[in-house]
């Protein structure tokens, strides 16, 4: 527990929650408006026109991206207060509050940036001069100025250096059971990944398999598959702590489990009882491997337009057709795999979902199994479990394994599995940006420059205060996303919030790592440059953050009508 402050002990401190809450009034206040202008301009005769929809996309996706800002300080107050009440607010939680709310807020009314050159104003909603003054006055603007300041960053790195180590920054504000699973977690990753993982990533090497074994021993591949079928029957929250903790070792390792849980919310919501029975217990142990194929070469995230058909045959299923950007297909013992059996039925329709089973392979023959073949394509980074594209010609799936025994149904099935994908992207970033964070922290307090620690440098000192803040605001949006999912709730934005927030913060705390490292970090030999190739791609996959900011500001626009 780190050391109470008299400011954070205050329960009616003028500049603490009670500000913060009349700050939250004003920015969801700014938000309705910047909605309601922004609705204005996409409708047609009162529906949303795809057309205008797309012309004004720097104000739709900039509104999601607005809304993405209120709901993190929304999460950030929250969070104060459920620390607060029981009384577990030290004087660092306290300060990654401050600083949290108080840049954040400067952000939404000064430019938030959707990218390093893409920024969204409140003028650009529309919104009159003078409307922004208005709303910006009193708590706000009290916020802002007692918010992210020198005194505070400087502090928060003192207490932040202090500590025996950067593993975690403040109180996550979990229970007693969750954060006995992270232990566990932790000292697997620590013990066992992340000492190699460099040496992997530089080879281009697997993840050794009994990494594989070791996370099919702690259980990591049926954590959130019910106990009926052999799994721990635990939430999302427990998905996102044990997904954090591994990707902070290395995302590779930490992606290793998303396949399983794709796999598994696919077959848990869309398969047939014998479906459930062949596959999810397999699954849950590590005996099965799964992969995903969904995307094609010319498609992209325009899934509408997959071309792979699968053909009925008798007893069997022909699928012929291409697929690319295929995780770990080699190793994989089960593909998801997403094809068109209804030729003549355009769009989603026509899709249908299928449990194909493989032989595993390896790198000199990857693909034994007849109709199917594929090429490795080379990557920057997310190294570990390779990418490949694969080219179907006529190969084999049984009826039986059509998922769920219907076709058509393909689309809506993968619907079903977005949310919880995008949660744990949110949660591998979370990771991602946290390692970053280490790092950058280790080598500020070596590396002497004049005499002195580059922590000692305001300049250095103020991009660690800030990229353990934003690790900060991107951990509790992601549990904030996972505690609806558990609840049942309908949460594609909240995932798609968590997700779209996390990822540009990753790459922010991977690029001033590397920063910090100065010209050793642009050398192959340091971590840092394998931190910042895995950042980049999480802005791209499960999502690009254009298509991420897409559906939620569509979702947004189309509440309450």
């Amino acid at each position: 527990m780190t050391a109470h402050s008299a400011l954070a002990d205050k329960t009616s401190a003028p500049d603490s929650l009670d500000q913060a809450t009349e700050a939250l009034a004003a920015v969801e206040k700014l938000y309705g408006e910047a909605r309601a202008k922004v609705r204005a301009q996409v409708s047609d005769a009162g529906e949303i026109s795809a057309q205008a929809f797309e012309l004004h996309q720097h104000t739709t996706h900039g509104m999601a991206w607005l809304a993405t800002y209120v709901e993190a300080i929304r999460e950030m107050i929250a969070y104060a207060q459920r620390m607060r009440a029981e009384g577990r607010y030290g004087e660092i939680e306290d300060l990654l509050t401050r600083v949290g709310l108080g840049e954040y807020c400067a952000q939404i009314f000064g430019g938030i940036p959707m990218n390093q050159g893409e920024f969204v104003r409140p003028e650009d909603f529309g919104l009159s001069a003078e409307t922004i003054a208005s709303l910006r006055a009193g708590a706000v603007n009290q916020l802002i100025a007692n918010g992210n300041t020198g005194p505070h960053r400087a502090r928060l790195v003192a207490l932040i250096a202090a500590q025996d180590s950067a593993a975690m920054i403040g109180d996550a504000g979990l229970d007693d059971t969750m954060e006995s699973i992270r232990d566990e977690i932790r000292k697997f990753g620590q013990g066992e990944v992340a000492p190699h993982a460099h040496e992997w990533h530089l080879a281009n090497a697997y993840i050794p398999l009994e990494i594989v074994d070791g996370l099919s021993a702690l259980g990591v591949f049926g954590l959130t598959i019910p106990e009926e079928y052999g799994g721990m029957g635990l939430g999302k929250i427990a998905m996102c702590v044990v997904t954090e903790e591994l990707s902070r070792a290395y995302i590779g390792v930490g992606s290793l489990g998303t396949r399983s849980e794709i796999a598994a919310e696919l077959i848990l919501c869309g398969g047939t009882d014998a479906q459930k029975q062949a596959f999810l217990p397999k699954i849950a142990s590590g005996e099965i491997l799964p992969t995903a194929v969904f995307t094609e070469p010319n498609t992209g995230s325009d899934l509408a337009s997959l071309r792979t058909r699968a053909t009925r045959a008798d007893d069997v299923y022909k699928i012929s057709g291409n697929k690319t950007w295929i995780t770990h297909p080699v190793r994989a013992d089960l593909m998801t795999v997403l094809a068109r059996t209804n030729p003549s039925e355009a769009g989603y329709k026509g899709l249908s979902m299928f449990l194909a089973e493989k032989p595993r392979g390896t790198d000199e023959i990857p693909f034994p199994a007849e109709g199917m073949t594929g090429g490795e394509i080379e990557v920057l980074g997310y190294r570990g479990m390779k990418e490949y594209e694969i080219a179907f010609d006529g190969f084999e799936v049984p009826a039986q394994n059509l998922l769920g025994g219907v076709e058509g149904q393909g689309f809506k099935q993968l619907m079903q599995t977005f949310e919880s994908a995008r949660i744990q992207t949110a949660a591998r970033a979370v990771g991602v940006a946290q390692n970053a964070l280490e790092l950058a922290l280790r080598y500020a307090s070596e590396r002497i420059q004049f005499g002195k620690p580059l922590l000692a440098f305001p300049r250095v000192a103020d991009k660690i205060a800030m990229m353990a803040t934003e690790v900060h605001i991107a951990r509790q949006l992601t549990y904030f996303s996972a505690r609806a999912k558990d609840a049942d709730k309908r949460c594609d934005v909240e995932a798609g919030m968590a997700k779209l927030l996390g990822a540009r913060i990753a790459w922010a705390a991977a690029d001033n790592g590397v920063q910090i490292h100065g010209g050793n970090g642009f050398a192959l030999e340091y971590p840092i440059s394998r931190v910042l190739c895995d950042a980049r791609i999480l802005n791209i996959f499960e999502g690009a953050a254009e298509i991420q900011a897409q559906v939620i500001a569509r979702r947004l626009l189309e509440e309450g009508n």
